[in-house]
């Protein structure tokens, strides 16, 4: 994929990238309501403060990224591993399938857009080409951009591994632009936002009200503040996206 011309400045933003879960559509909500009936099934073995379940569990998907990947079924093989050492062994087969069903269901939960999600997307992609850059599970992603009816919105979708400056820079070269030509949309300070800003691209940051733990990022350093802009909200992102588009253009003359 190269970006065509359009005629616009080239000096400008030319291309704006979205994030897929918890910026399109809900995504740690299930997987949140999922940890809790999980630790539930647990908890009948164990004294869930004491045995230091919650922490234990995020210890051993944090181990087992650089294994599975990221995703559901990622998760749910680190929540029967973490079963069986939080209670010793003593779990039974029938609450290891409970666990088993949960990543299914995970599996099959709707696809439910943010409020505004659509139009905000749509506006953008009048004045900009977009791309989809997500990570994950590529058979679940490709599911959910499927039942999301936003396939068309994008020039390209990206299924990736890992949300790095080495992933991005990849995807700039395959694109045929420069970082301070691209804006990076997303609810992920971590993998949206820094790897981008770091690269010397733009970002909106749209917070989603829960964030797993593994996608918490420190502070950015100061000095790329002014690359980035934060919503409370998807009407937001178009006029978000269009000042850094027009502080893109100042900065470049």
């Amino acid at each position: 994929m190269h970006i065509r011309d359009t005629g616009r400045d080239a000096r400008g933003i030319r291309l704006v990238g979205f994030d897929a879960d918890d910026t399109l559509w809900r995504s740690q909500d299930y997987f949140d309501a999922a940890q809790l009936e999980f630790e539930r099934i647990v908890g009948a073995y164990v004294d869930l403060a004491d045995a230091r379940a919650h922490d234990r569990l995020y210890a051993i998907e944090g181990r087992n990224i650089a294994v599975f990947g990221y995703g559901v079924k990622g998760m749910a093989l680190s929540m029967i591993e973490a079963a069986v050492e939080i209670t010793d062994a003593r779990i039974s087969a029938r609450d290891v399938h409970r666990i088993v069903e949960l990543g299914k269901e995970l599996l099959r939960h709707p696809v439910e857009l943010l409020p505004g999600i659509r139009d905000a997307v749509e506006e953008i992609g009048r004045e900009f080409e977009l791309v989809l850059i997500t990570k994950g599970d590529l058979f679940h992603q490709e599911a959910k951009v499927r039942q999301s009816g936003f396939s068309d919105c994008f020039r390209r979708i990206e299924i990736v591994s890992e949300k790095d400056t080495a992933t991005y820079a990849r995807l700039f070269e395959e694109f045929g632009l420069a970082a301070a030509q691209f804006c990076m949309v997303g609810n992920s300070l971590r993998s949206d936002i820094a790897p981008v800003l770091a690269l010397g691209g733009w970002g909106v940051h749209m917070p989603y009200h829960t964030t797993w733990v593994h996608e918490t990022a420190a502070a950015l350093p100061d000095e790329l503040l002014p690359r980035m802009r934060t919503v409370d909200g998807a009407p937001a992102l178009p006029d978000a996206v269009r000042a850094l588009a027009a502080a893109c253009r100042s900065e470049t003359r």
